[in-house]
């Protein structure tokens, strides 16, 4: 009998909207993973359309967590960060990395710091630097289209995208350190929206599309680099996990849409749970 894979997920955690812990965990659990989890700040909602949320710190637990759970003894199968609000806490996830890493660990870094052609507005480029030096932990990484441009230093270009640029881009992320990148937001044309993956070792490129959906959708890449974790710990390739993801992501947010759901209260993906075990193979 396989053992239950363990995967320490650091994010903060949203009360109400959908994404971050709020996504990541459910859908790993979902999987069949344990899920240890490390909030880095706890909000009442997330920041993305709401006014008056609160907002709660917790970089001064994030060291005594990592150093309880090196007391008792836990492995991890995977290690997978999000959102990270500060350089301190840019800094203590390399310290986690370095002191829970060993042979066959996964570190999937997911660079939220900017979209839609700009940083978010507590961060500068001063922060896509320190990100990029924790991408260079990392075995993959998944950044958007705006992330990847600001971690190689370069301006952001506006969709549709030409292939070529894509692939250098993709290229040049795994030229930070990490063997496999998997870019979100990528168009080629206007009606389909994907990821492109790239495996450094192998040197395979792979695309993995569905048809777009009009509107703005929050907490669309927890969700997707979730799913992505969750299929790829199940043994599927990175071509393969990343298909599914898109699957899964795109399928949340035509529920969403359909349902006229208020876009700020995040998408529908725990009707979609069932078709992405199957897909999965759980």
């Amino acid at each position: 009998m396989n053992c239950q894979k363990r995967v320490a997920a650091i994010h903060d955690i949203s009360g109400f909207g959908k994404c971050s812990l709020t996504a990541a965990l459910p859908i790993l659990s979902a999987a069949g993973i344990e899920t240890a989890v490390m909030p880095t700040a706890v909000l009442s909602t997330h920041t993305g359309g709401f006014e008056g949320y609160t907002y709660r710190d917790l970089t001064a637990d994030m060291r005594p967590i990592t150093k309880h759970w090196k007391s008792i003894g836990l492995e991890f199968d995977a290690i997978y960060s999000g959102f990270l609000g500060s350089f301190e806490q840019i800094e203590i996830v390399k310290e986690f990395i370095d002191t829970f890493r060993r042979d066959g660990v996964v570190v999937l870094v997911d660079p939220a710091m900017a979209d839609n052609g700009a940083m978010y507005p507590v961060f500068n480029m001063d922060f896509a630097k320190e990100m990029a030096k924790l991408c260079a932990k990392a075995d993959i990484i998944v950044p958007n289209m705006t992330e990847a441009a600001f971690l190689l230093g370069e301006e952001y270009r506006e969709r549709p995208y030409e292939k070529k640029y894509v692939e250098r881009l993709l290229r040049g992320l795994c030229d930070l350190g990490p063997s496999k990148t998997v870019l979100t937001g990528v168009m080629f044309e206007e009606k389909r929206l994907g990821s492109a993956a790239f495996d450094k070792n192998s040197g395979e490129i792979s695309y993995a599309f569905a048809d777009t959906v009009q509107g703005m959708f929050h907490g669309t890449g927890d969700i997707y680099a979730s799913a992505m974790l969750a299929a790829y710990l199940n043994g599927h390739s990175l071509a393969d996990s990343a298909q599914i993801a898109v699957d899964f992501t795109s399928g949340s947010i035509r529920r969403t849409k359909d349902a006229g759901t208020d876009v700020r209260f995040g998408v529908n993906f725990e009707a979609g749970l069932p078709d992405l075990m199957r897909a999965i193979g759980i």
